[in-house]
């Protein structure tokens, strides 16, 4: 990247930034029901069944909780509650970040404005967003942009919001499938993945990897 210094640093939040923890409430909730394996595939099932939801039209992330976790069950062979969907949906807010986020954020933001775009709600994502321990120029989420990522819409309401296109901005995330590939489709050469062991690497959507956050900075040669 030889240190391009962008007008904004973009981030995913949940999963990049805050440990996400869909996997850990599905094996509180479950484990009881399923040996190991069975475990493990209901858990795979989950998250993808969460990617397909946000793939079709905006609905409020509670629902998308729950409609994945009601096929997950039915593909697992397990029985559905609203509740149990219910439940996950309200420890999102509760969760915080990753052990090297702080620092490297903190670092960060005194050179250069930091900017969350979100799967999330208006609702959850403040008091994510307090844990993070950096301040942040802007905090958007999927509610008013009326699309999830991977939608290419999410980031173009970024873009609208910030007065800027793909040149001006670093994205940084963890995921390949819910940021990483449309942001190389849509031009933002800029792009850092943070290696968290959530999907294999991937160089041809041209980035640069990091470990955590505490690297971040030296990305932009800070």
């Amino acid at each position: 990247m030889d240190h391009f210094r962008p007008k904004y640093v973009t981030f995913d939040c949940h999963g990049t930034l805050i440990n996400f923890q869909m996997a850990e409430a599905a094996r509180d909730l479950f484990d009881h029901l399923l040996d190991g394996p069975r475990m493990d595939e209901f858990i795979r099932s989950f998250q993808g069944y969460r990617l397909d939801e946000v793939l079709q039209d905006w609905k409020p992330y509670a629902d998308v909780v729950h409609n994945a976790l009601e096929r997950t069950c039915r593909r697992n062979s397990v029985a559905f509650r609203a509740e149990d969907a219910e439940t996950i949906y309200n420890r999102i807010p509760t969760w915080g970040p990753h052990p090297d986020v702080t620092e490297g954020l903190a670092k960060l933001a005194k050179e250069i404005p930091l900017v969350i775009l979100s799967n999330s709600m208006m609702a959850q994502i403040p008091s994510n967003v307090a844990k993070l321990g950096a301040p942040f120029h802007a905090v958007y989420t999927a509610e008013p942009a009326g699309a999830y990522k991977p939608h290419f819409k999410a980031f173009e309401y970024m873009f609208d919001m910030l007065g800027c296109g793909p040149e001006d901005i670093t994205h940084v995330s963890s995921s390949f499938r819910h940021d990483l590939m449309s942001a190389y489709d849509l031009g933002i050469k800029n792009k850092v993945w943070v290696n968290r062991g959530h999907e294999p690497a991937n160089p041809y959507y041209e980035y640069t990897e990091i470990r955590d956050v505490t690297q971040l900075p030296g990305v932009f040669g800070l």
